[in-house]
């Protein structure tokens, strides 16, 4: 399994590419992840990768035919083509409030599915910040259940709880959740 996270410096692409490997890791899969930076400032484009595996991965390099593509940052939509390489079977992910089906008639995207999240809404409401990454990881493992709900939750605690606290720890919980339930697919 191959994935392309689309995102702009400071939004935790290269954080929620991470914590989907290592719960991957976490329950026996071999992984990669990790960034490819342009200029290394906040709100530049960035690109990360996931890959996850039964067997050992021998490649090294960035991901150039994605099953899935998850863009957390929608204005990329404009200015970079996200669906270079996808697989015909492949699975577009976009953070935007505005219904899949809608969004694959403005693409033109006749392969694959596409789906949608306003995950910016939901971390507003959960966290109380403009953090999509992790809603974003909750509908994409509705899409695909790469890990399980729990498996991710385990460690979505272990990386944060002593970090942020509780109480924000558990507000980017309930956004996983509700991404989790609110992701919208087209046909």
């Amino acid at each position: 399994m191959e994935i392309r996270w689309h995102g702009r410096g400071g939004q935790g692409a290269k954080t929620a590419a991470q914590l989907l490997a290592e719960a991957a890791m976490e329950s026996g899969d071999y992984i990669q992840a990790f960034p490819e930076y342009g200029p290394e400032r906040a709100g530049a484009p960035i690109k990360s990768f996931t890959r996850i595996s039964k067997n050992p991965i021998n490649i090294h390099c960035g991901v150039t035919n994605p099953d899935i593509v998850v863009v957390i940052d929608p204005t990329l939509l404009e200015s970079v083509d996200v669906t270079k390489g996808l697989t015909n079977e492949g699975l577009l992910l976009i953070n935007i409030a505005k219904p899949a089906a809608e969004i694959k008639k403005v693409l033109n995207f006749d392969k694959g599915k596409v789906a949608t999240v306003d995950a910016t809404s939901i971390a507003l409401d959960t966290l109380k910040l403009p953090m999509p990454n992790l809603p974003m990881l909750g509908a994409l493992l509705k899409l695909n259940p790469i890990v399980t709900l729990e498996a991710l939750e385990s460690k979505i605690k272990k990386k944060f709880l002593e970090k942020i606290g509780e109480e924000k720890t558990n507000a980017n919980l309930e956004g996983v959740k509700r991404a989790y339930e609110e992701v919208n697919v087209s046909e």
